[in-house]
């Protein structure tokens, strides 16, 4: 079962996170460019991962920090290796 209020409020959060964070941008761009994912793909995608952020910052106490919830493609390979 769909939940169509739940569904809109995450599109309008992930349509106002490309507009701000560079991290969230930067996200989504990867995904329209490497995975090659329409724009409701790619922002349904960035959506996807804000619930899982707001649990780890609740669950852990912490603020939301940008680095840690979208690291950069640098960051990741420093981080693998």
């Amino acid at each position: 079962m769909k939940n169509d209020r739940l569904n809109h409020a995450g599109y309008l959060r992930a349509f106002a996170a490309l507009t701000a964070p560079p991290g969230a941008k930067a996200r989504y761009r990867r995904r329209r460019d490497n995975a090659g994912d329409w724009h409701a793909a790619a922002q349904r995608n960035l959506f996807n991962r804000m619930p899982g952020q707001l649990y780890h910052c609740l669950k852990n106490r912490q603020l939301f920090d940008e680095q840690i919830a979208f690291p950069t493609p640098q960051e990741l390979a420093v981080a693998a290796a």
